[in-house]
């Protein structure tokens, strides 16, 4: 099977020769430029914002003169993730041993998407394959390196993890619970306020035996991250 073709924004965006110039002027910008662009627009207007012309506007030129970089809008979309997710930092393999570097790898992805809180909804429409995006993949399965699992195990693993944190970032945002203000009710008391011991049973009984911590997005991103690793350690270490 025969390689596919690398896309001209992939090109550019690894720093090679644009595989299909266009005719006219030579270029002023680079994809770079274009990145950094799109991650102001969202940064000030959330990922809706993104668009051709808004990305366009705010470089001071035309909106047909990004085509002479992209070829499509997911190609915009693409550029703009991994300019916002930047590279990820090798310290997180220091650790000793597969779990703390997963764990490690998992909250500075989550630290890192947390920058940018429009970033875990943005909507992708294809793997992401630019030079950021890979250093997070290549980073992630070496956290396995010590480990009996396959090379597909592996990648799955960091699939797993990945997954959990997109959405559990993505959820906290969405609904407002990354960062709650103080005078804002916490979710579980805002709960009582609609559950009863008669018609809602199980809530209250959980309610009750709950600890009283209002860090919601700690609390679930420690258990999520618990419940995962305890399940690919009982497939590493039976």
């Amino acid at each position: 099977m025969s390689e596919p073709a690398m896309p001209r924004y992939l090109s550019l965006l690894w720093g090679h020769d644009d595989p299909a110039p266009r005719r006219g002027p030579r270029p002023t910008l680079t994809v770079a430029d274009i990145g950094r662009a799109g991650v102001a627009v969202a940064d000030e207007k959330g990922a809706d914002a993104l668009s051709m012309k808004a990305i366009a506007d705010k470089l001071g030129m035309t909106t047909m003169s990004l085509y002479r970089y992209v070829d499509t809008k997911d190609d915009i979309i693409d550029i703009v993730f991994d300019t916002a997710i930047g590279h990820a930092g090798p310290a997180i393999l220091d650790s000793t041993g597969w779990r703390t570097r997963a764990e490690n790898w998992a909250r500075t992805f989550a630290a890192a998407l947390r920058q940018h809180p429009w970033l875990a909804g943005l909507a992708l429409t294809r793997p992401p394959l630019g030079p950021a995006a890979i250093s997070w993949l290549e980073i992630g399965v070496r956290c396995f390196d010590d480990t009996p699992l396959g090379g597909r195990q592996r990648m799955s693993s960091l699939l797993l993890l990945d997954g959990f944190v997109r959405q559990h970032v993505r959820q906290t945002v969405q609904m407002g619970l990354q960062d709650e203000p103080d005078d804002r009710p916490t979710y579980e008391a805002a709960l009582s306020v609609f559950t009863a011991t008669d018609s809602h049973p199980g809530i209250t009984a959980a309610l009750a035996a709950a600890d009283n911590d209002d860090d919601f997005y700690e609390t679930e991103l420690t258990f999520g991250l618990t419940v995962i690793l305890d399940g690919l350690a009982a497939l590493i270490d039976p």
